[in-house]
């Protein structure tokens, strides 16, 4: 399909729907035009998906048709429900499709720390490089307590929550040079390793774990999610899958926009966990226990609701709800 010719043919059509779509009142003519349009521009658009998927094409039709079917049904979806689709069936299908590679930046991230951690462990040259024996003593000791319980909670909460979500969305809108996602998660890597080593090397290393577990468990696995997008885009420009690169950026591009939504409440939760389950005075096993159980909570969300909605044909994109904008054609 020559997608100029086609849209040079039925441009007036599409313009006339969004006119008559847009109007508040309409004649019992406009009314009629308004129905016909509809289904004659319901025609093009899968006729478009069919032949010639362009995304912007696609999208300008959806929108155009789901104003008119608004129009002409009288009303609109209340903003609740539109709400409730995006929580639980848009962001699941999103995070859903991303499970694979969390897993693997997330073992990627363990392995890294591990490494670096015992690399300080038994390497003077690594300390000395870190701080004096008595600076990293001071730190283990006293810093990396404090660290928790130096400001009022929910200025704790607003300051972990902006910083981890402007890194998580850089992750996302960066992920597509492939370097910006890998620098993230190999410099937290290197940095919790290196702040387990110091714990340890000063008999706090069960310090280290009660004070990061809390809200470490859903916190890093948001950022791994972060990671995780920005990779995936940057393969689908070396591996677009069959798609024209153009096409295939789009579409993950819109997909993983919604991640970057969704984090934002996932890092708001890590956020309350860290200002104020954190630095309380709670047993440290409860408190662990309670970061589990949050962590449990996000991956039982994500497996199940996620893949209900990737098996129903989502994929995570913001304009899926107009998927059904189309009327079958004659063979």
């Amino acid at each position: 399909m020559d997608l100029d010719a086609f849209s040079a043919v039925h441009g007036t059509s599409w313009e006339r729907l969004e006119t008559l779509a847009r109007r508040r009142r309409l004649s019992g003519s406009e009314s009629d035009e308004l129905v016909r349009l509809y289904q004659e521009v319901a025609t093009h658009l899968s006729q478009v998906r069919s032949a010639a998927p362009d995304p912007t094409l696609i999208a300008r039709l959806s929108d155009s048709l789901a104003r008119a079917r608004s129009a002409i049904s009288g009303a609109h979806d209340p903003a609740w429900r539109d709400v409730r689709r995006f929580v639980v069936v848009t962001l699941p299908a999103a995070f859903y499709r991303l499970r694979w590679w969390t897993v693997g930046v997330t073992l990627a991230t363990v392995l890294i720390a591990v490494v670096a951690g015992v690399n300080v462990v038994h390497s003077p040259e690594a300390q000395a490089a870190l701080g004096t024996p008595a600076e990293l003593r001071t730190y283990a000791e006293d810093q990396f307590t404090q660290y928790y319980s130096n400001y009022p909670g929910t200025s704790f909460f607003a300051q972990v929550w902006t910083n981890n979500a402007w890194i998580a969305a850089q992750c996302v809108a960066f992920g597509i040079t492939g370097y910006w996602p890998a620098r993230v998660i190999v410099e937290n890597a290197v940095n919790v390793g290196a702040a387990g080593a110091i714990m340890h090397l000063n008999g706090g290393l069960g310090i280290f774990f009660q004070m990061i577990l809390p809200h470490g468990l859903l916190e890093l696995t948001a950022v791994f999610v972060a990671a995780a997008a920005g990779f995936r885009i940057f393969w689908t420009v070396v591996d677009p899958g069959g798609r024209p690169r153009a096409r295939a950026l789009a579409e993950e591009g819109i997909a993983l926009f919604t991640v970057a939504i969704g984090l934002i409440g996932v890092l708001a939760v890590s956020g309350l966990l860290e200002g104020f389950l954190t630095p309380s005075s709670l047993p440290w096993a409860l408190k662990i226990a309670i970061g589990a159980l949050v962590l449990a909570a996000f991956w039982a969300y994500v497996l199940v609701l996620g893949r209900r909605a990737v098996r129903a044909g989502e994929t995570g994109g913001l304009r899926s709800s107009e998927a059904t904008a189309s009327v079958p054609l004659a063979a």
